[in-house]
């Protein structure tokens, strides 16, 4: 008979070991007080019905630590860990690493009575709302002779740490949590539960109202300070030296109060315009090599065992060579060896740098960065945005404003616990942030609901999208409120077209749509081959300054000469994309036909020039978008081609196609070039990044003309259409594929040929915990097993648990790793490892010199788990709509693998590139 002084379990014996719920955990089970004066019999609380039954003959008992100060986890918790931009990627101040969890449905038992190592980790979430509810409520988690029926509330716990860097969310067991939470939310029916759970389901709201009021802050900010800037380059309006040219002259091309550096040198004639060139020059390259020296104060040295190329938008990025991964070949795994060590390299990152469109679809998709989307990440991107745009370069700021919006989010989700605590919930505030970003760059707030919707968003669910939308709404509410542009709109550019298209025209909208996606294609095409050749140039991979400065010297040296290289990207837009009226000074309305061919040449110069200037710029270090140049380029080609069906309508009046248009005097009576440069500008665009409703949604709203969204949505299709067939893959896939994101793409439908046990691995026994003759594991064998799955870069990996080849359990590594550093004598402890123990595990614990340690609130009791023969399409649906990080394989009941998500994202991988998909 065991000492009195060690209480028995209160949990039954499964009859057989394989999985349970998460309802017949030992968690659950409570204690009756009279069975504790009495050794001879046990007693079970029923969890459903609250009733006392005879328990087993097999009946286990909990473990009870006669020394806390040993045994207790509770007493050697850290406080809640406080991760920010500023924290180290793997260790804190003092060298130990920052845990993590996998999936861990154990997070909803109740838990154990007091004094017991089968703890809560509570590090994670000591002030939850939960826990601040039930403190409010003067409730008792320790009162477990109550039982559950009686307490009438659910108990929640979240046992598990802080997600690592660079793993996978666990949407399953976030999802969970969050239902735990609200069911002790609700639980209580008096006034003060009622305010409470009022509270709870109106932070969301005022959060994304938060998020949306500062977003458009922010957005003017940059607005107002760049633009501001951007003419420095020229000149400076004596009066004020905040105005712009256009505001200084009234509108006039020429006017005194405006001063030109040559003329403030007191210059004239040639050498007046050198001066001048020179300045123009040396602006631009000081205002590039600024943004890049303020985007470089955010680098991230990370090792190479993280199955990471990098994490910006680097497509020059070296490739992680492929290895063999316990059987699995392939690119996402770094290759392991368990005899030699290869020497530590590293991995270097630059958070500001890009646009961050990219990166935030990876996030959203639950891959963990910290840091990336922190305060020292959202200041400095604001203020290297504002330089690079300043600078000239051929680069927007639609795509950082998307990385600016949600880093805003993320900092905002910290106001509530409810969002601050779970990924799964704070990412559905991303999604809605994202989308502000969008909405407030092109002040389309419909079109920022949907680029989240079609481009970034991973789980979007009909609450997201209400609280998106109501996000973009309050974002453009105060952007309109503060009016940047000074007009009372808060559209980048706003133009009007007052005529009808024409039945001719469609054939030149589908001609447009061809050429424009082909040229979005070839952009894609030209911007890979321009990255592994330039870019991988060892001088300029290792000093990135220097390519920044060489770019902005060649935009500075070609653009001054040609007028419309030389202005803004959306000044640019808006005059490719305005008709042509009597107050019209941009150059592009044509006075008679036979001025359209000059107006011609100088477009194909400009058109050239910024293609190869778009080309070079992207992926730079500097914040840099590629919407808004990629319209610029298809606004070229769009003009282009609406003069030329302008001058053939002026040559050929007569012919039948016009319609009898073209005998009017006005040469846009019959054709409107400013037509085709907006559709052109949006199927460019589709072109290169893919989007289609957005992209349609997006002119309608710049425009504001019903008449013209059957040309836009048209040209985006036949776009969408070309692009893909000459290259697959959008800009952002391309970036994602390069830099061997683990991002499980739930847009496409893979055609499989094969069955989940063709991808298993074999099972070896450093990657299992097997207790078939002992539930006792020295700690020192479960190190042994971590630092292997360390080794192949699964830092976010499980071990299973098995007991006579069947599954009992699985434990995630970085709840293990967790639990190991928290032991004071690793080499000489034994640790408990059996979800449900059996006499002779008890036996067996007596028996034992020293007490062993409690794992069990550690391991997941009821791991998802397919059979062998289960067909590809299910694992692919489990990984994509559940989110789970890896899939435990069964043979007739018996364990019989482990397939981790990176190995299933590599199998996609390498279905696509042998054409299977």
């Amino acid at each position: 008979m065991a000492d009195k002084t060690r209480g028995r379990r209160s949990s039954p014996i499964t009859p057989s070991p394989m999985p349970r719920s998460a309802h017949s955990h030992p968690g659950f089970g409570m204690l009756d007080e009279e069975d504790e004066e009495d050794e001879d019999r046990t007693t079970y609380s029923s969890v459903a019905a609250g009733l006392a039954t005879p328990t087993s003959p097999a009946a286990t008992r909990r473990l009870h630590s006669t020394r806390n100060s040993d045994l207790d986890l509770r007493s050697r918790l850290p406080s809640r860990l406080q991760l920010d931009e500023s924290s180290n990627l793997l260790a804190f101040s003092d060298g130990v690493r920052n845990y993590t969890s996998a999936p861990n449905t154990a997070g909803i038992r109740i838990p154990s009575r007091a004094g017991s190592i089968l703890i809560p980790k509570h590090h994670s979430r000591s002030n939850s709302i939960g826990v601040r509810l039930a403190s409010a409520l003067g409730f008792d988690r320790n009162r477990g002779e109550a039982g559950l029926a009686e307490s009438k509330v659910s108990w929640f716990t979240d046992e598990r740490v802080w997600y690592d860097q660079f793993t996978s969310t666990d949407w399953v067991h976030d999802s969970i949590a969050d239902a735990f939470r609200l069911r002790e939310l609700r639980s209580r029916k008096d006034l003060r539960g009622r305010l409470y759970a009022w509270f709870d389901g109106a932070e969301g709201w005022i959060l994304v109202a938060i998020i949306g009021c500062i977003t458009a802050c922010l957005a003017y900010f940059i607005t107002v300070t760049e633009v501001s800037i951007f003419h420095l380059k020229e000149g400076y309006c004596t009066g004020h030296w905040r105005l712009v040219k256009n505001g200084c002259c009234y509108g006039e091309e020429e006017c005194a109060e405006w001063q030109t550096w040559g003329d403030r040198m007191s210059l004239t004639g040639t050498r007046r315009e050198w001066a001048n060139f020179v300045v123009y020059v040396l602006s631009v390259i000081f205002f590039a090599v600024a943004s890049c020296y303020l985007t470089l104060l955010t680098r991230t040295e990370i090792p190479s065992n993280y199955s990471l190329t990098t994490l910006d938008e680097n497509l020059a990025a070296d490739p992680k060579p492929s290895g063999d991964n316990d059987g699995q070949k392939g690119p996402l795994d770094p290759p392991a060896s368990d005899t030699t060590a290869s020497p530590p390299s590293s991995t270097v990152y630059y958070p500001a740098a890009g646009s961050g469109v990219a990166e935030v679809k990876v996030i959203l998709s639950g891959f963990v960065v910290h840091g990336y989307l922190g305060v020292k990440t959202l200041v400095v991107k604001t203020l290297a945005v504002i330089l690079s745009l300043a600078s000239g370069l051929s680069l927007g700021k639609e795509g950082p404003y998307v990385h600016i919006a949600t880093c805003v989010g993320n900092i905002a989700c910290r106001l509530f616990s409810k969002y601050n605590h779970n990924d799964g919930k704070r990412r559905e505030v991303l999604s809605a942030s994202a989308a502000s970003g969008v909405g407030v760059a092109f002040g389309a707030p419909i079109g920022g609901v949907l680029f989240s919707l079609e481009e970034v968003s991973y789980y979007f669910p009909p609450k997201t999208l209400f609280r998106t939308f109501f996000c973009c709404i309050v974002a453009s509410l105060s952007l309109k409120f503060l009016d940047p542009y000074g007009t009372g709109k808060i559209v980048i550019f706003s133009v009007r077209y007052v005529g009808d298209w024409r039945f001719f025209e469609i054939f030149i909208f589908i001609l447009l749509g061809v050429l424009s996606g082909a040229l979005g294609a070839l952009f894609i095409k030209a911007s890979r081959v321009w990255a592994r050749t330039f870019r991988r140039i060892p001088v300029i991979k290792r000093w990135p300054v220097l390519e920044v400065a060489l770019v902005a010297l060649v935009t500075g040296l070609t653009c001054f000469w040609n007028r419309y290289t030389k202005l803004a990207v959306t000044e640019l837009l808006f005059e490719l994309a305005s008709p042509c009226t009597a107050k019209t000074a941009s150059g592009l309305c044509p006075a008679d036909g036979d001025q359209i061919l000059g107006i011609v040449r100088s477009l194909a110069i400009a058109f050239v020039l910024k293609s190869f200037l778009t080309t070079i710029t992207f992926g730079i270090k500097v914040p840099a978008g590629i919407y808004v140049p990629s319209m610029v380029v298809g606004g070229l080609l769009g003009r282009i081609v609406g003069h030329l069906v302008q001058y053939l309508a002026f040559t050929y009046p007569e012919a039948r196609m016009w319609g009898g248009c073209a005998a009017s005097e006005e040469l846009e009576s019959c054709v409107t070039p400013g037509t085709y440069a907006l559709v052109a500008a949006g199927a460019t665009m589709c072109g290169v990044t893919r989007l289609s409703v957005t992209l349609a949604v997006i002119l309608f709203e710049l425009t504001g003309s019903l008449d013209h969204v059957l040309p836009f949505s048209l040209s985006v299709l036949v776009a969408k259409w070309t692009a893909d067939a000459i290259e697959p893959l959008s800009i952002y896939d391309l970036l994602t594929d390069m830099n061997s994101y683990p991002l499980l793409d739930n847009k496409i439908r893979p055609i499989f040929t094969a069955d989940l046990g063709d991808i298993t691995p074999a099972v070896r026994s450093y990657r299992v915990i097997d207790i078939s003759n002992s539930a006792l594991v020295p700690a020192k064998s479960l190190r042994s097993k971590l630092e292997h799955l360390h080794s192949v870069g699964e830092l976010d990996g499980g071990l299973p648990i098995i007991r006579d080849q069947a599954l009992v359990g699985l434990i995630p590594a970085p709840d293990l790793e967790f639990a190991l550093d928290k032991l004071d004598d690793e080499e000489g402890s034994s640790c408990l490892m059996a979800p449900t123990t059996t006499w002779h595990d008890l036996e067996e614990i007596d028996e034992h010199d020293t007490e062993p340690t409690d794992f069990t609130p550690y391991i997941d009791p009821a791991p998802v788990a397919l059979d062998v023969r289960s067909p590809m399409d299910l694992v692919f649906q489990c990984f994509v709509k559940l989110g789970l990080r890896y899939i435990c394989v069964l043979r007739e009941g018996q364990y019989a693998g482990l397939v981790h998500k990176k190995t299933f994202v590599k199998y996609i991988k390498e279905l696509e590139h042998a054409g299977e998909t």
